[in-house]
C-alpha cells in the first residue's frame, strides 16, 4: 500500500511543484535548475560513494559489522537515483540523503524497526571442493570388453525376477 501511495503521490507532487516554480521563474530557468541539480547530484554522489566504499572496505578489513557502511552506500545510491529523476521533491530527498547526519538518523530508525536473528562474520563453515582424481599423475591401466545386446530377446536373462 505504501509503494502504491508513493507511485501515486510523488508524480502529483512533482507536477504541482513544476507548475508553481515554472509560474514564478519561467520555463527555461526551471529546466536549468532541474539539469543543474542532476549534474551537481552526480558529482556529490560520486564523491560520497567513494567515501562509503572506503568505509565498507575498512569495516571488512577490520572485521567490523558492515551493516552501517552498507546502509550508507545504499542510501547514497538511492539519492543518486532520486537526483537523476527530474523534479524538485525527489531532488530535495536526494540531497537530504547526501547529508551524513540524516543518513545516520535514517539508519538508526530503520535499525530500530529491524530484528536481527543471526549474524556471523569471520571464520565459519568452509566449503571445500573434492579433490579431482584426474589431477594427479597416477595412470590407471585397464582392459575392457564390449558387451553386445542379446540376439534372442524373447528369452529373459537370469537376472530378471519373476516367473520365467
Amino acid at each position: 500500500m505504501y509503494l502504491f501511495l508513493a507511485f501515486l503521490l510523488v508524480p502529483i507532487i512533482e507536477i504541482a511543484l513544476f507548475i508553481q516554480v515554472g509560474g514564478l521563474i519561467g520555463l527555461w530557468p526551471t529546466l536549468a535548475i532541474v539539469v543543474l541539480t542532476a549534474v551537481l547530484g552526480t558529482v556529490l554522489v560520486r564523491t560520497q560513494g567513494r567515501m562509503a566504499l572506503a568505509n565498507l572496505q575498512r569495516s571488512f578489513a577490520e572485521l567490523d559489522d558492515p551493516t552501517e557502511p552498507l546502509a550508507h552506500g545504499a542510501m547514497i545510491l538511492l539519492s543518486g537515483v532520486l537526483l537523476l529523476t527530474p523534479g524538485f521533491f525527489t531532488d530535495a530527498i536526494g540531497f537530504a540523503l547526501l547529508i551524513p547526519g540524516i543518513r545516520v538518523a535514517v539508519f538508526r530508525y530503520l535499525k530500530s524497526k529491524a530484528t536481527i536473528t543471526h549474524f556471523q562474520m569471520g571464520t565459519g563453515a568452509q566449503f571445500r571442493s573434492r579433490p579431482n582424481p584426474f589431477d594427479n599423475d597416477d595412470v590407471i591401466d585397464g582392459e575392457y570388453t564390449e558387451v553386445r545386446p542379446r540376439q534372442n530377446p524373447e528369452k529373459p536373462s537370469k537376472w530378471v525376477e519373476g516367473p520365467q
